[in-house]
């Protein structure tokens, strides 16, 4: 318990900073300490507390014509998870964990995506909200889709929070009975300090951010998530190997 709460503060910073990144450690921690489904519940809700304080901090920023078409491919990805049961193993969920981040580099010519455009808003939805009930997370793919859009990065921050909302919802809805049944979910008590941690963080991380310049928050944002998603990988492998 002791570790979740810390991993809830210091993942909570890192996303109030870089919209990103922190949702990717913090499942990496609780992948360590608990089975998938359940790990995949108290993921949800700690990320729905923390991107929804930071949408509520930002939310004269939040461009709502994107998030209304996100929404939209969204319940439909929703709506296709309803006739699927699927849980990855932990040692591939490391490593699925690990490859998420390799899509930010590549390159514009293969893949280019732009969040303002309706299409593509709506394919961000299906697709992020699919990733993150399966891996866990979706930030590093959100990305691709923000990263050349014409926005401030205030408006990316606020933007990208409130349709991860959205995301989280949809997975702590498919993981809840089965970690239930697993009887493996941290006692009720735990999220009314996690809770207000997770505020505090992404608090101290909005507060960070406006002290930064858009190209600084690009470039450190790319280098980062890479850097998590290589450790995943050689997690993953490492299990894989016993």
């Amino acid at each position: 318990m002791p570790l979740i709460l810390l991993a809830t503060f210091v993942t909570a910073f890192i996303s109030g900073v870089f919209g990103m990144a922190g949702g990717l450690i913090l499942m990496g921690v609780l992948a360590l300490v608990l089975p998938v489904a359940s790990a995949m519940v108290v993921h949800g809700v700690i990320q729905s507390v923390s991107n929804g304080w930071r949408a509520v901090l930002h939310y004269k920023w939040i461009d709502w014509r994107i998030l209304g078409i996100y929404l939209l491919g969204s319940a439909s990805a929703a709506a296709l998870l309803v006739f699927i049961a699927f849980e990855l193993d932990k040692a591939w969920l490391f490593i699925v964990l690990g490859l998420v981040p390799g899509v930010i580099w590549l390159p514009k010519t293969l893949i280019h995506f732009d969040a303002a455009r309706p299409v593509h808003a709506a394919l961000c939805g299906f697709i992020v909200t699919g990733l993150n009930t399966v891996a866990g997370v979706s930030g590093p793919l959100l990305d691709v889709f923000f990263a050349d859009t014409e926005r401030d990065r205030r408006c990316i921050v606020a933007t990208k929070a409130a349709t991860q909302v959205i995301a989280h919802a949809v997975k702590i809805g498919y993981y809840i009975l089965p970690a239930l049944a697993a009887n493996a979910l941290p006692n009720a008590q735990w999220l009314l300090v996690a809770a207000p941690l997770a505020i505090l963080g992404t608090t101290l991380g909005a507060r960070f951010l406006a002290m930064m310049s858009d190209i600084q928050f690009r470039q450190w944002t790319k280098f980062i998530v890479s850097a998590i998603g290589l450790v995943y990988i050689v997690r993953g492998l490492l299990l894989l190997a016993g």
